[in-house]
């Protein structure tokens, strides 16, 4: 079922946008340019391929974006490639995750192994209970004040991104959700028989523990990242970080579909990849126990 999910899911998503886009009130072309601004509005619509229906307009958009063709930008950046947008926005966002997660996967393992005292999770959850955007607003006044003209040089641009990765590992409980969750996980385990017996025969209990908490660890993962991938939004728009976060909500404010549709497609096939990641490691590890040797029947006297 995951695989197929992840399969549909970037199909999903776009074929949604589009359905909503024609449900707008009024032609889409005349959403995007209104004809009191723009003369020609049905020129506009044979350009953006809006003509012909969403069926059509679906079809060639998901063709076109198969070999790489997202289109041009309508009103971001108008006439601007879609795909140069993204490749400019993509690694900023992918950085902003993966510096996010190091602190957050780090403090998960302490915390599973009984490294992180679990008197410090009131605290995280304390500090979690911060909205993103209010820490996200503290952050930019600090660098706006600071740097002022100069807040996107080099040095402001370093200090907007490190306070970004902040505000998405402690804000909305990611930090202490990810923490307690793995505690709980991990001390519910170690009650059950088999890592009392493993601790007799003179076994590691981690090592016994992971095949059987594997699919649970890697099913907080995915939901964490998603986590993260939809705080990314509020941090990147709030501290002015050009990611697709900010790209996505530019292209919704301005009505501009073709960036949102590009946008929310690159969303979704994140997610359709964390959905088969998950469903591959669920499936190996199922092997992995199915493999193992059972336990052999004791002896009676």
């Amino acid at each position: 079922m995951r695989l197929l999910a992840a399969l549909l899911l970037p199909f999903v998503v776009p074929a949604v946008i589009t359905l909503l886009i024609w449900a707008l009130p009024g032609d889409p072309a005349e959403i995007i340019c209104p004809p009191e601004r723009c003369g020609g509005t049905q020129v506009l619509a044979e350009r953006w391929n809006l003509d012909q229906g969403p069926w059509h307009f679906f079809v060639t958009w998901m063709g076109a974006a198969f070999e790489g063709d997202f289109g041009r930008s309508w009103r971001v950046q108008q006439g601007e490639d879609v795909g140069v947008l993204l490749r400019e926005a993509v690694p900023t966002s992918a950085t902003l995750l993966l510096l996010t997660l190091i602190p957050m996967l780090g403090a998960s393992a302490a915390a599973a192994v009984g490294w992180l005292p679990a008197r410090i999770d009131n605290l995280l959850s304390g500090i979690g209970t911060i909205p993103a955007v209010i820490f996200s607003l503290l952050f930019a006044a600090v660098v706006e004040i600071n740097y002022g003209a100069d807040s996107f040089g080099e040095e402001g641009t370093a200090l907007r991104m490190l306070f970004g990765v902040v505000v998405l590992c402690l804000a909305d409980g990611a930090l202490a959700g990810a923490v307690t969750g793995v505690r709980a996980l991990f001390a519910a385990e170690r009650s059950q028989r088999y890592v009392g017996v493993a601790l007799l025969r003179g076994e590691r209990p981690l090592s016994n523990m992971l095949p059987n908490v594997a699919p649970a660890l890697i099913g907080q993962l995915r939901a964490r990242v998603l986590h993260l991938l939809s705080g990314a939004v509020v941090v990147e728009v709030v501290l002015r970080i050009n990611g697709i976060g900010d790209l996505l909500w530019l292209g919704t404010l301005m009505q501009d579909f073709g960036v949102v549709l590009a946008a929310a497609t690159v969303f979704a096939s994140f997610s359709a990849v964390l959905l088969a990641i998950q469903a591959v490691a669920e499936i190996i590890v199922a092997l992995h126990v199915r493999r193992a040797p059972a336990l052999s029947a004791p002896v009676s006297a």
